[in-house]
């Protein structure tokens, strides 16, 4: 469903959209504030946005909202938010779930794009444009770059606008984008488990919930553990071996006699790495990314199966790490969890940290001067203690490998990870 509406602009009227547009405290016009059914939210909007977050976190009453105060305001009526600075848009178009037309012949796709066609001969660089969930009608590698190439041309347009999306692969397009900024529907820990809070963050949110809006929908349980085993089934072992599998096999660790440890692939500390082929495509930061996920997984998972063995269990738990782009946030998953991360700052030099709230230590760190683009990888363990032995042996140990780390004193309050760590033969368990 396409809505449109046109202003005529008055002859002397500024063609810039000066100052771009802040809503404070919009609510939904549909709640009643008073009643305190209605979260509100502070939308600053300089730009297009490429919005995400999970089923039921309120992308579309979002962009309903947003449509609703645009429109008022220019019509010079009273807006449901507290304050707001609102452009003259020349238009304002919102693009909702599309629907099949059998009387035109045409799919639920068909739909979209001529509705879609229509915006992007209409958009201008005083335009308002509001389009939700793009490109869900068709097969989701194609669909993805269709919604990424039509995202490169609003940016160019110049509009302000968000385009929503579930198709998370638009974050792995080369996309050429000069304007667009990422923003997100945050989730928050509810008696154990992740619910939508339905309030807009800085950010990438690639947490669909979709198992639980599933299930609280009704879907029978053995259809919900059904899926959850096909999807680790799949897409797990896709992801852990793209992340993992093949890096592990590029390094050997030697131990000398004195249990010191002496490494066969060396890091230069700068990021690049003498094991990878000349011509090799990956920028310094994706090498350093991919050196620090398999220096972490050795490390750590020789140390659990040493744990382990002590309690005499059979069962190690599998070091899975987890890799969280520049803007990109942690997912729900996270939350309650206790986890060990390292942050890959700019400047090619890492901070190791443990803690329980990963969303809020990422947003510490990136609130800092120079590190709002800071990529972080991670992995959760069983409880607090065990967190904090393992980042003290990491700070101790990843130096031993290269890596320059700007907390390498913290490892030195504790005696754990401080004396030699064979690493030969090391098995992950994969």
């Amino acid at each position: 469903m396409l809505i449109k509406k046109t202003f005529l602009m008055q002859d002397g009227e500024t063609s810039e959209v000066a100052g771009g547009m802040k809503i404070i405290g919009l609510s939904p016009y549909w709640f009643d504030v008073a009643q305190g059914s209605a979260v509100q939210n502070t939308v600053d909007m300089q730009s297009l946005v490429l919005l995400t977050g999970p089923n039921g976190g309120g992308k579309s009453s979002l962009l309903r909202s947003i449509c609703a105060a645009s429109l008022l305001g220019i019509c010079g009526l009273m807006v449901p938010a507290e304050s707001a600075f609102i452009p003259h848009f020349d238009s304002i178009m919102l693009h909702m779930k599309s629907y099949d037309s059998p009387a035109d012949g045409k799919s639920s796709f068909q739909m979209e794009m001529s509705e879609i066609r229509s915006v992007i001969s209409g958009a201008t660089s005083r335009s308002l444009v509001l389009v939700d969930e793009i490109c869900r009608g068709t097969e989701t590698a194609k669909g993805t770059c269709i919604a990424g190439s039509i995202v490169e041309t609003l940016d160019a347009i110049g509009c302000l606008g968000i385009v929503s999306t579930h198709l998370h692969g638009i974050f792995d397009l080369p996309l050429t984008t000069n304007h667009t900024v990422h923003k997100a529907m945050a989730t928050e820990n509810v008696d154990g488990l992740p619910k939508p809070t339905w309030k807009l963050i800085d950010g990438i949110c690639k947490e669909s919930l979709a198992f639980e809006t599933a299930q609280r929908e009704g879907i029978p349980e053995t259809i919900i553990q059904r899926a959850e085993e096909l999807y680790s089934s799949v897409y797990t072992k896709d992801m852990l071996s793209e992340m993992s599998g093949a890096k592990l096999k590029r390094f050997t660790f030697n131990t000398n006699v004195n249990g010191s440890n002496e490494s066969s692939h060396r890091f230069n500390g700068n990021g690049k790495s003498e094991s990878y082929a000349e011509g090799e495509s990956a920028t310094p930061m994706e090498i350093l990314q991919k050196e620090v996920d398999s220096a972490v997984t050795i490390v750590v998972q020789k140390k659990l199966i040493e744990l382990y063995n002590k309690k005499n269990l059979s069962e190690f738990p599998e070091v899975k790490c987890v890799a969280i782009a520049a803007r990109e946030q942690p997912p729900p998953s996270t939350i309650g969890s206790s986890s060990v991360y390292v942050m890959l700052r700019p400047d090619r030099k890492l901070y190791v940290g443990e803690t329980d709230d990963l969303e809020g230590r990422i947003r510490a760190h990136r609130s800092k001067q120079g590190m709002d683009n800071a990529s972080f990888i991670y992995f959760l363990v069983p409880g607090k203690s065990l967190a904090c032995q393992l980042e003290t042996l990491l700070v101790n140990q990843l130096p031993n490998q290269g890596f320059q780390l700007t907390n390498q004193a913290d490892g030195k309050h504790r005696n754990f990870g401080t004396s030699g760590i064979s690493l030969e033969s090391v098995s992950a368990h994969r």
